[in-house]
């Protein structure tokens, strides 16, 4: 998922920050900068020809510290000269002075500078010895993390981070159309927000029940009910909409989330075992504890076989209701709520490949063997690009369908084919990149200067592409797909319940089974499953959030949503069966997000020190 930008913090203040330019500007930028990085020394040139040429008189400039130390050991002291140039009412000017010396900025630099200036140079030259204003330096570094700012220069435009390029012609059309510009951040924020598929899940499935039981609903019927094939001269390959979307489509979010289970195992939570078993131990109780509860009700039953259902969790709406919370939920908590949904889905997808399949087509599973040794086999010789992939996956996906097995194991099966690698030495890259930057700087050859431009940015290109691993690009480019495309569509496709009696029934082992599998069994199954894990010596007791927090975010797993009406297509033939298992499904929902927001509302991130390992 894309990185939702931090909004400014603090706001711009006229009586805190140093300000240039009117205050009724249509746009107002902000730099986050170190007066000892040459990056920042191009930038202010950049900003005063806006400032002076481009829109005069119509941005309102702010300048706040930034100092890399690390890199840059004279910048916080050149911050402190500017600040005591402040005191004297001339910031700005000394501001200028420190970009255009960068090589003087030691303290015998500064204090030239302040003589130069007409400054009271004993008086700047005490401040400066004492590091009067290094607080307030301090100040504006804690604010620019805040903030988000991870390197110099960070820029903001009215309030928001502008992460795009530099480049004056594109800092311009943000400045001069700040609409469009904005309408693209608040895009870009959308797509950030962990919230953000879950509430276009649950739209589609509120518009799906609306229109499954209005005047319409034969309509809805309909529109799922239409075949769409495929055709190869005689040969045609036809399925309903309907099984376009569950049979097809949601094959890329099982592709997805598996890899994000590879990169879990590979370099993330599951890839070490003591971390790894607190998670894996509540998925475990998770997983398990619903599926007996279930069987309580329905064991010897007709319905026996939808224990599954009550089972699985939906990563979307747990993560992003728990992400509302900010920090009532500290950031460990969400890594061990991440980390045991991931194991939560491998739960899932087992049942259903394992479980859920009634006849299996030798042939067909045969030529998935075949292919999954070939998808390996390019992964082996360090094929990178993704068409090989692609293509094999193809015909994977309709292998394992013909096989009777449930097609959302090619997903799976391919996303562990997918190669991952090591990252590449920075320095290296570093001194590519430069070099390549350096040759465009070089005097220009008559005739050749479009190639030698298109080769450099096709070789930076080549150089970015390299700084992920095809696991991790796939992933961050198939996830919007996944989240807002695929995932709103099976809600549509699936919530589509025509509300009788039967499906009202919730009395009804199948309906009590999953309700209560889902909001009770789902979180006492992951408290108990933590505790023996701690108490048995198997795993760490973590110290940053609570028993509560645990059973708060366990609640919330409770939502099965998107896993557990994928189970029960599976699970239930019955018409009447399946829309009573689908509404139990929704209300567990309801029942289990209010439980999990009454548990975690009055938490605090700090109570974990001292309750957790009780």
């Amino acid at each position: 998922m894309p990185e939702t930008p931090t909004p400014l913090r603090p706001p711009v203040d006229a009586d805190r920050d140093h300000i240039q330019g009117p205050a009724d500007a249509r746009v107002t930028l902000v730099e986050y900068g170190d007066y000892q990085c040459s990056y920042c020394r191009r930038a202010h040139a950049g900003i005063q020809r806006l400032q002076e040429t481009h829109l005069p008189g119509q941005i309102r400039y702010v300048f706040r510290h930034f100092p890399n130390t690390r890199l840059h050991p004279d910048a916080h002291r050149a911050a402190e000269a500017a600040e005591a140039a402040a005191a004297q009412g001339r910031f700005w000017d000394m501001h200028n002075y420190l970009f255009e010396h960068q090589d003087g900025l030691d303290r015998d630099g500064l204090i030239a500078a302040a003589t130069a200036l007409g400054l009271e140079a004993d008086r700047f030259a005490r401040e400066l010895d004492d590091h009067t204003y290094a607080e307030r330096v301090d100040a504006h570094f804690a604010h620019a993390r805040d903030s988000g700012a991870h390197a110099t220069p960070t820029f903001f435009i009215n309030g928001r981070r502008y992460d795009e390029p530099w480049d004056e012609a594109s800092v311009l059309e943000a400045m001069r159309e700040p609409l469009g510009w904005k309408v693209r951040q608040l895009a870009t924020d959308f797509a950030g927000l962990s919230t953000s598929s879950g509430l276009l899940m649950l739209t589609a499935a509120i518009i799906a029940l609306l229109w499954a039981n209005s005047p319409w609903s034969d309509s809805y019927t309909a529109l799922w009910q239409t075949e769409l094939a495929i055709r190869f001269g005689d040969f045609a390959f036809a399925l309903s909409l309907h099984e376009w979307v569950n049979d097809a489509l949601i094959v890329l979010f099982f592709f997805v989330v598996s890899l994000e289970i590879k990169r879990e195992f590979t370099d993330g939570e599951l890839s070490q075992p003591r971390r790894a078993a607190l998670p894996l131990a509540a998925a475990a109780g998770g997983i398990l504890a619903p599926a007996v509860i279930y069987l309580l009700f329905n064991v010897g039953g007709p319905n026996m076989m939808g224990w599954g259902v009550p089972m699985a969790t939906d990563t979307a709406f747990a993560l992003g209701i728990l992400a509302i919370f900010g920090s009532r939920a500290p950031l460990a908590l969400r890594v061990f709520v991440a980390t045991l949904t991931v194991a939560d889905d491998i739960g899932a997808i087992l049942v259903l490949a394992l479980v859920y399949t009634d006849h299996i087509a030798v042939a067909g599973l045969l030529l998935a063997a075949v292919l999954l040794a070939a998808a390996f086999g390019l992964n082996k010789v360090r094929v990178y690009r993704a068409l090989p992939y692609a293509l094999i996956g193809i015909v994977l996906w309709a292998a394992v369908l013909y096989s009777g097995i449930h097609p959302t194991l090619a997903g799976v099966l391919l996303a562990f084919a997918i190669p991952t690698r090591s990252p590449p030495r920075s320095a290296e890259l570093h001194g590519q990149s430069m070099a390549l930057f350096h040759s465009l700087e070089s005097p220009p050859i008559e005739g050749h200067e479009p190639s030698r431009y298109q080769a450099t940015v096709r070789s930076l290109e080549h150089m970015v592409e390299r700084m992920l691993s095809p696991a991790e690009r796939l992933g961050r480019d198939l996830q919007p797909w996944s989240s807002f495309l695929v995932l709103p569509l099976f809600a549509l496709a699936n919530a589509g319940i025509v509300l009788e009696a039967s499906a009202l029934n919730l009395l009804h082992p199948v309906s009590l089974g999953i309700v209560l599998g889902l909001v009770i069994g789902k979180p006492l199954g992951i408290i108990v499953g933590a505790w023996v894990a701690v108490h048995g010596g198997g795993a760490h007791a973590p110290t940053e959030f609570t028993w509560r927090q645990i059973a708060g975010a366990g609640a919330l797993c409770g939502i099965g949503f998107t896993m557990s009406i994928f189970i029960a297509n599976s699970a239930f033939t019955e018409a009447a069966t399946l829309s009573l298992a689908k509404v139990s499904v929704m209300l567990a929902g309801i029942l289990a997000a209010a439980l999990g927001w009454s548990l975690l509302r009055n938490t605090a991130g700090a109570d974990g020190r001292r309750v957790i390992g009780g």
